[in-house]
């Protein structure tokens, strides 16, 4: 989870109560989060530098170090922080976000060219007017960025964010893909103009920025955003134009958000504008501005309306454990930030509609509710009780019954990876390569290259790694295989298969056969002719992985749900097994 750094004295006059680290600690365990560690400014640098330490009389300001919910935004920063203290402590009462009422006419533009699609599709922008800073507010503006761009913005890939002082430019602005050699600008921080693709090279030694610049380096059309005079804001997503760059003395921003998940964008603009709206001279007041598409459609942002979700009240208190009144509930949604009306349903049933504001992007359903709730009832207050006997699912039953037959028989269940290397699925078995194989991508080793679609090479694996183990060796697997489903809404589906193995000098088709009997029996199915569709029987079978003419398939109503027969020489050699083995597979599901 990632970690905040605040100033303890700063916290603590924006909290208006002073704390001694042991009652802070339990403040923020109260709150759900965790105060991590408690160092200071010079100690962090000594660190960082690898310096030894020294006395600690004079080590400047405290900093707390607090751990926050990867998923809470709105913490990443002092203001939020207190802000959600202060209300979870019945200090403050939840905040109203406002978007200024301005005509569509009047309100800044932001116009995005059709290029853009080619890289970073879209874009969405705020306005902060008469925000005053003080190097602290500056200072914690600019880490808020950073922290964006480490977590939700994953490294800038999915979104980056810019910010300008509104005075020093004019819009309508203009999004567009250009030609790196077209785009010539100053850069933060330099006095030189740079082209576009002179600016990459130079950056490559920058150990800050080269990490971000494989974002777009490669693509013939890199993104930039101009004001209506053609001056360059920024080349998202590496750095902004020196001539908007704000400073203490700013005092109206423009936030823009160039993304290739708009989703993100707008969760990332929403913590932004919603965080620093404070210091504005409407307070929680945020200034709209238009983005216009080339196909004419246009959008305002940023979207700061409040969502209602209905959660039942039996709901929340079913899954917390602790039966609640309504109005406790009521009362300890209001210190999350969540305010909560009672309703009653059509059926009776008492819920709550709860608004979720545009700072709890976190609160995606109703379990993000009744988390809250437990949260401000606290964890430790929670009586602790067994839990009711879950029944189990019947694959699960049937997994476990399965088990137990074939460990009766003198097998040894063993587990293995799901993952494994494309030769063990396809040559290594003698066959082609399987297409209907789930490749994993850019895969850090070439022995887990695709997840398994059968579980034989595990097996087989197994066994050529305790080659010397006493004969025989019986060792059977209970697992999962995936394959590709383009009917599934993930693209693939998991099916539950037993595969067994019996190697020694003596190992042949009748003693693998037998197993499948004692399989089938155990599922209570009788063995039939040929054709007949109430039972099961064995035809032959043509997998290469086998000895032709001593491997059968196994019919089960009417389906083939499996194979079994005396392993190949060739795949025996491929795995390093001197010894002859008999082996079967079947897919369980088939069975019930």
């Amino acid at each position: 989870m990632p970690t905040v750094s605040v100033g303890r004295d700063r916290l603590f006059e924006a909290l208006g109560s002073t704390y001694s680290d042991e009652e802070f600690d339990e403040l923020c365990f109260k709150f759900g989060i965790e105060l991590d560690d408690i160092t200071t400014e010079k100690a962090i640098q000594r660190k960082e530098k690898h310096l030894e330490e020294e006395g600690m009389e004079d080590d400047g300001e405290t900093i707390y170090k607090i751990e926050v919910p990867a998923n809470r935004y709105d913490l990443l920063c002092l203001e939020g922080l207190a802000q959600a203290l202060r209300i979870f402590s019945g200090l403050d009462p939840i905040p109203t976000y406002e978007v200024a009422n301005i005509g569509k006419d009047s309100m800044l533009e932001m116009r995005v060219k059709t290029e853009t699609s080619k890289i970073r599709p879209y874009v969405v922008c705020a306005v902060l007017r008469g925000v005053t800073f003080d190097e602290a507010r500056y200072n914690s503006f600019i880490d808020l960025q950073d922290r964006l761009h480490q977590n939700i913005c994953r490294r800038r890939t999915l979104v980056a964010i810019g910010t300008h002082d509104l005075d020093t430019i004019e819009g309508p602005f203009t999004y567009e893909a250009l030609p790196p050699s077209e785009i010539s600008f100053v850069p933060l921080k330099q006095t030189k103009n740079f082209r576009a693709d002179e600016l990459m090279e130079f950056y490559k030694s920058d150990l800050k920025l080269k990490k971000f610049l494989h974002i777009i380096e490669n693509s013939p059309v890199y993104p930039v955003i101009y004001d209506c005079k053609r001056t360059v804001l920024s080349l998202p997503p590496i750095i902004n134009g020196a001539h908007s760059a704000i400073s203490l003395e700013t005092k109206n921003v423009f936030i823009e958000c160039t993304a290739t998940d708009l989703t993100k964008a707008n969760i990332v603009l929403n913590t932004m504008v919603t965080m620093f709206s404070m210091y504005c001279e409407r307070k929680f007041e945020v200034e709209p501005v238009k983005v216009t598409y080339s196909d004419g459609k246009s959008f305002v942002y940023p979207d700061l309306s409040i969502y209602n979700m209905n959660v039942p009240l039996s709901y929340i208190t079913g899954i917390i454990g602790v039966q609640l009144p309504e109005d406790k509930v009521a009362s300890l949604l209001h210190k999350m930030q969540l305010c909560a009306e009672k309703s009653v349903s059509e059926d009776k049933e008492l819920k709550f509609v709860v608004s979720v504001p545009p700072t709890r992007s976190d609160v995606l359903h109703p379990c993000d509710v009744a988390e809250d709730v437990a949260i401000a009832y606290g964890y430790n207050e929670i009586p602790k009780r067994k839990p009711a006997s879950l029944k189990p699912l019947p694959l699960s039953q049937f997994s476990d019954l399965i088990r137990t037959e074939i460990a009766m028989a003198g097998f040894t269940e063993v587990l293995t990876w799901i993952l494994c290397s494309k030769k063990e699925i396809s040559s290594m078995l003698n066959r082609e390569e399987d297409n209907s194989a789930a490749i994993i991508a850019d895969s850090r080793t070439s022995e887990f290259e695709v997840v398994r679609t059968s579980l034989m090479p595990g097996l087989l694996r197994t066994v050529g790694h305790n080659k010397d183990h006493p004969k025989p060796i019986k060792i059977f697997e209970v697992g999962d295989i995936v394959l590709l489903d383009g009917t599934n809404d993930v693209g693939a589906v998991n099916r539950r298969h037993v595969a067994a193995l019996y190697c020694g000098a003596n190992s042949g088709f009748e003693l693998i056969h037998g197993l499948v009997d004692k399989i089938m029996e155990g599922n209570g199915t009788n063995f039939v002719s040929p054709g007949n569709s109430t039972g099961y029987y064995i035809e032959r079978s043509e997998e290469p992985a086998f000895l032709q003419g001593r491997q059968a398939s196994l019919i089960y109503k009417g389906n083939r749900i499996g194979t079994f027969g005396i392993v190949h020489p060739q795949v025996l050699k491929e795995f390093d097994i001197p010894d002859p083995c008999s082996f079967l597979e079947l897919d369980m599901q088939s069975l019930l």
